[in-house]
């Protein structure tokens, strides 16, 4: 017989072989899981200590609040606490991946939540709040953008990324998104990966959820029930993991949470001319930028909301500026409506294009969109991206002076959307 030693050797071999074979009939993700050892796991002493931050697409369709009509899927952007668990933000959009929705997603998970609880009749509660000392993210460019390295570092946050083609080190939030989506499954317009549990369900003519719904739904999904459900890992909910670590956990608060936002926003480097700043074809100034004409040559950082380019804010050592286009008679537009516009000038032959022209061309494009008599989906989606033109707070941070009645908890832990009579719609994170 072979001493232990060979025989070890001949079973490493051999099973070596077969993870080489699995990868090459169904993948090497599935052939990871099967045969790669991974023993070590990812552990956080405090709360705060390690929260990773990860998108997905919903697996339910959204439609328009005032047509009803499907607009399709929304994207889901959460971050977790690994220590306790605990759901500390998210943030829901219509558009793909972006700096932005994880500039939302962060100052959600940033802020106390009791006032943006209060202002949907949500009554439960969410205590999770603070400045994690790291966040983990995979590879997305939106994690690898300047302007989320350089707020990073500023507010003392360190950033790291998983290896690439490794998705076992986003575990903690891959399971969460896991349990998320399958309490989306519930809904009316959910969709299933599996082709035998979706069978001839038509989604998008199901679908009955506004964005603004779903954002509630998901939150008293998230207070209700997962924060109050024993966790096999921890071995208690993570709510009460959160209450009795939160003292020893040195908890951080930005000073100013509208400051926090502006810092985590895309950014562009621009000179300061002497009519104003000139960003995406439009002139943007300020009485404050007098002081800062004598450094015509120096670069600022010019930070912008893609939602609402009717304002940019300039930061300087004394603090933020914030612009308006020097026309003030400019509508308010979205970055999206800009590129549509840049993109049909170009494919109508126009190489050179100005402010004027530009909004010229949205207001054309939004005079075709308004007047359709019958809208695609794709429409309802461009109409509802100008939804956040609204002439509303920035950032959503205390209660409406009408708002409506705390809702209770829900009793039912397996279905919170049947567990109360109804709630406020408003979307949150609002433009001016």
């Amino acid at each position: 017989m072979a001493p232990p030693s060979i025989r070890r050797l001949g079973r490493w071999l051999e099973l070596k072989d077969q993870a080489k074979l699995m990868a090459r009939r169904e993948g090497k993700d599935k052939a990871d899981r099967r045969h790669l050892a991974t023993p070590g796991t990812l552990t956080a002493a405090h709360p705060l200590d390690i929260v990773q931050i990860d998108h997905t697409k919903a697996d339910v369709t959204v439609v328009d609040p005032v047509t009803r009509c499907p607009l399709g899927r929304p994207t889901l952007t959460v971050a977790i606490d690994v220590n306790t668990r605990m759901v500390l933000g998210f943030h829901l959009s219509l558009e793909p991946p972006s700096l932005l929705s994880v500039a939302l997603c962060l100052t959600h998970a940033v802020m106390d939540k009791s006032h943006w609880l209060a202002a949907r009749g949500i009554n439960t509660d969410w205590p999770a709040h603070g400045i994690p000392r790291a966040i983990y993210v995979d590879n997305g460019a939106e994690f690898h953008a300047r302007a989320f390295g350089l707020a990073c570092a500023e507010y003392q946050i360190d950033l790291r990324y998983r290896p690439p083609g490794t998705p076992r080190y986003g575990g903690h939030i891959e399971r969460l998104i896991g349990t998320m989506m399958g309490a989306v499954h519930l809904l009316p317009g959910s969709h299933f990966s599996n082709i035998f549990e979706r069978g001839d369900l038509d989604a998008e003519a199901e679908a009955v959820m506004t964005l603004g719904e779903l954002e509630t739904w998901l939150a008293l999904e998230i207070t209700g029930s997962y924060h109050a459900r024993i966790h096999s890992a921890l071995e208690t909910t993570p709510s009460a993991a959160w209450v009795a670590q939160a003292d020893t956990a040195k908890l951080r608060m930005p000073a100013d949470l509208r400051q926090f936002l502006v810092d985590f926003l895309p950014s562009e480097q621009r000179v300061l001319q002497r009519d104003g700043f000139h960003l995406f074809h439009i002139r943007y100034w300020s009485d404050e930028l007098r002081w800062l004409m004598a450094q015509e040559t120096r670069k600022y950082t010019l930070k912008y909301d893609p939602r609402d380019l009717s304002r940019i804010f300039v930061l300087t050592e004394e603090g933020i500026i914030e612009a308006r286009p020097a026309d003030l008679t400019r509508p308010a537009i979205t970055l999206w409506e800009h590129r549509a516009a840049r993109r049909a000038l170009r494919e109508a032959g126009r190489r050179s294009v100005d402010e004027e022209l530009i909004f010229r061309t949205i207001e054309a494009q939004r005079d075709l969109v308004d007047s359709a008599a019958r809208q695609t989906k794709a429409t309802r989606r461009h109409q509802a991206r100008r939804a956040h033109l609204d002439p509303r707070p920035m950032i959503d941070m205390t209660p409406r002076p009408d708002a409506p009645e705390a809702l209770p908890a829900p009793e039912n832990k397996n279905n919170a959307l049947k567990d109360h009579p109804g709630f406020y719609v408003e979307e949150w994170y609002d433009d001016d």
